[in-house]
């Protein structure tokens, strides 16, 4: 089997990083501040990787991601993720995660139910905070009971979330009381159609 490969570009909020083997995606990295910092938590993340060209279906995932935190439609149904790391119950929560569409927002318990076990929201939530592919299993887009933010694991936390849900247009004043009181948002890039 071959080494992993990698990429780095450029988005709206910064340099992220895709990591991609001949299974799918690895991996995706949100910003880490700047594209030396991205590119050594990678590295870290994903040693044997090595920079090179994406195969046209990780190319067409970037371009997806570009659009998406731009503020523009896409899609990333298509993606295929390497998943061989990842424990079955996680994959099980991705998947669901998949399927919220951009601007809006499902519970942990909301996505414990579709799994079958409303009891499993706890669960939930630590799958998500392990997701290796933020954008893609788009766990921004699940929030705790009573439209808290609930948690998030990539750089930036919470502010990050919130930052890529007002990118995606998503009603967070019907989510819950005080949501963007906690945290000051930066300015997210203008909403084109």
């Amino acid at each position: 089997m071959n080494a992993p490969g990698f990429a780095l570009f450029e988005t709206a909020i910064g340099a992220c990083g895709i990591v991609f083997s001949e299974r799918g995606i690895a991996g995706v990295l949100l910003p880490e501040g700047d594209e030396r910092k991205t590119r050594n938590r990678l590295l870290r993340r994903f040693p044997a990787a090595s920079e090179t060209t994406p195969p046209a279906p990780v190319q067409r995932a970037i371009g997806a991601i570009v659009a998406l935190l731009d503020g523009r439609p896409a899609e990333l149904d298509e993606a295929v993720l390497d998943e061989d790391a990842v424990p079955e119950f996680n994959r099980r929560v991705y998947a669901v995660a998949r399927t919220i569409p951009p601007g809006a927002t499902l519970s942990y318990g909301e996505i414990a139910e579709r799994l079958g076990e409303r009891a499993l929201a706890r669960e939930v939530a630590q799958a998500l905070g392990q997701n290796p592919f933020p954008i893609i299993v788009p766990c921004h887009r699940v929030l705790a009971a009573g439209g808290r933010t609930g948690g998030f694991s990539a750089p930036g936390g919470v502010r990050t979330k919130l930052r890529l849900l007002s990118i995606e247009g998503a009603d967070l004043a019907r989510e819950g009381p005080g949501l963007f009181e906690r945290l000051p948002l930066t300015a997210a890039p203008r909403r084109r159609s």
